[in-house]
């Protein structure tokens, strides 16, 4: 499964990404504005926003590019290690079950 992060903080960016490797999750890492953000977000499985680290623009180009691909999106308003944790935890255990895993 491939997911991406929008928002974060910079200085916990290696621990999202170890979180995000024990579970067995690819993790794509946002926390700050790229330029194609709608392009690199398209081919992922699910997206995690982080709404407290994060502006409103980049929030809004976000959402609207996952729910125009049908990308579930889960949001969080904490942005630490364990939201994280309890957010990939969600999508991976969905009632419709796991994502697929292609990246």
């Amino acid at each position: 499964m491939c997911v991406a992060l929008i928002g974060g903080m910079d200085r916990l960016e290696r621990e999202y990404q170890n979180e995000a490797e024990k579970l067995g999750v690819q993790l794509k890492v946002f926390t700050q504005a790229k330029s194609g953000l709608p392009s690199r977000v398209r081919n992922v499985d699910a997206v995690v926003v982080f709404t407290g680290k994060t502006s409103h623009r980049i929030k809004k180009e976000a959402v609207n590019t996952a729910k125009a691909g049908c990308i579930p999106v889960v949001m969080c308003h904490a942005c630490g290690v364990c939201s994280l944790r309890e957010c990939l935890s969600k999508l991976i255990a969905r009632p419709t079950g796991p994502l697929p895993s292609a990246c």
